[in-house]
């Protein structure tokens, strides 16, 4: 291949079965300016991981439990998980060592990758590695039509999943294009027979008809470009799997059905998006996707880092009053209240499936975390963190384990990485890597 010039019009061009074939190129460095189954008897049911994230952090003098080991006591900002106290395990004293250059970005980034983001400005911030939920995707993620699903709940919020540098996996924002996506457009009710599609029969990948041109390409890129450039042919390699799947006939699940439809839209109530009811019904969508082995991987943006929707009764949105909201700030704290109680739907939703002889909850390891501690001071000590589920009995439950050390937070990524069956000597990078995991949390 010869080219004098590529901009982010070149296409990749080849022949597939005597067809033409061409796919087009990622946003490379070079284009940017320079300041720029239900299972058989006796099968292990499978392992499930995922994120519920919230923005703006915590109060840390009302987070923290009473009491460690199984015999703790709710804390006021923890009292919506009274009810699933036995499920959920809370994890207080540990520190992101990431440092604090980007505040809520740098907590962010540490806890959900282990590594220091890399940043221009805040704006132009990214991860420097997979979050953990790629990380496990990577391992898991193949052999359902999703790899992973990630939706947002406050409107216009984001997604930090992210699979490699200023690569994000962008959210489903909408409850109807959550439903669309997952248990519309080629879902099959596993166990029935699908009907053939015939968008569907080409077989064989299209990368093969330009495998030529991408190797010859590759040998006039960057470093940088050139990992791009594999991960968009990962990402069209994955898409084509997903394809594949779509053909097979599922095995049949139990406890699979299709949810509800949703709304088209779920409108604001006086100035206030209705975000309890907004998660409710993506959860509900999610939990389905799970029990009918859609994606075994999913991440919950319940609300964006600095970001500031206006809660019931608040008088501000929510990053404002953090700030500055004075004395106690009890209007931070109902918030707090609100995001927990979602946080326990997810939770009872999922304990509610039954799923081989025990439930969907049991076979999920989930992450509940935010972008600082404490919320005014952008806070990396005394970090918040949650986790539901055993994972299939690879994790405790039902317990508080307070760190008498600030402690590394990215010990709980690499318990939650080995829980769900991957075999890593180490996670994270820099001050923020790890070599030994959270073995109070691990059976």
């Amino acid at each position: 291949m010869k080219r004098t010039k590529l901009s982010r019009r070149t296409m990749l061009r080849g022949m597939l079965g005597g067809a033409a074939v061409a796919i087009g190129l990622p946003a490379l460095e070079m284009f940017l300016n320079t300041n720029g189954t239900a299972y058989a008897q006796g099968d292990a049911l499978p392992k499930r991981f995922g994120i519920f994230f919230w923005g703006n952090g915590t109060l840390p003098d009302f987070w923290v439990p009473k009491g460690t080991g199984p015999t703790w006591e709710p804390s006021a900002t923890l009292a919506p998980l009274a009810d699933v106290k036995d499920k959920v395990s809370v994890i207080t004293g540990m520190k992101v060592y990431t440092g604090n250059t980007v505040p809520h970005f740098s907590g962010s980034a540490g806890i959900l990758s282990g590594a220091t983001p890399l940043s221009n400005g805040t704006e132009l911030a990214t991860f420097t590695q997979p979050s953990i939920d790629q990380v496990i995707a990577e391992a898991v993620g193949q052999d359902t039509r999703f790899r992973s699903l990630e939706f947002a709940v406050q409107p216009g919020g984001r997604s930090l999943s992210y699979t490699a540098p200023h690569s994000v996996n962008p959210p489903e924002n909408s409850p109807a294009a959550l439903f669309q996506r997952v248990f519309v457009d080629g879902f099959v009710m596993p166990g029935s027979t699908p009907m053939p599609d015939p968008r569907l029969p080409l077989r064989q990948s299209i990368l093969d008809g330009i495998t030529e041109e991408a190797a010859a390409l590759q040998q006039v890129l960057g470093q940088t470009d050139k990992e791009r450039l594999e991960k968009h042919l990962d990402g069209i390699r994955a898409l084509e799997k997903q394809i594949e799947k779509l053909q097979q006939n599922p095995p049949s699940l139990a406890a699979c059905m299709v949810p509800q439809k949703p709304l088209d839209e779920y409108p604001d109530v006086d100035g206030r998006p209705p975000m309890s009811e907004i998660s409710r019904v993506m959860v509900d969508i999610l939990v389905m996707a799970l029990a009918c082995d859609q994606t075994r991987v999913f991440s919950q943006w319940f609300s964006s880092p600095v970001g500031n929707p206006l809660y019931p009764g608040a008088t501000a949105g929510h990053h404002q009053l953090t700030h500055d909201e004075p004395g106690e700030q009890p209007q931070v704290q109902s918030i707090l209240l609100y995001i927990m109680s979602e946080f326990a739907y997810l939770v009872k939703a999922l304990g509610a499936v039954p799923e081989g002889d025990s439930t969907l909850l049991e076979h999920c390891a989930i992450l509940g975390t935010s972008d600082c501690s404490y919320g005014k001071s952008h806070l990396l000590e005394e970090y918040p963190i949650l986790i539901a589920g055993s994972c299939n009995g690879a994790l405790k439950t039902g317990l508080h384990y307070r760190s008498p050390s600030a402690e590394n937070a990215s010990k709980v990524l690499l318990s939650l990485a080995r829980g769900m069956g991957m075999t890593l000597d180490s996670f994270g990078q820099g001050d923020a890597r790890v070599t030994s995991s959270l073995t109070a949390i691990e059976v």
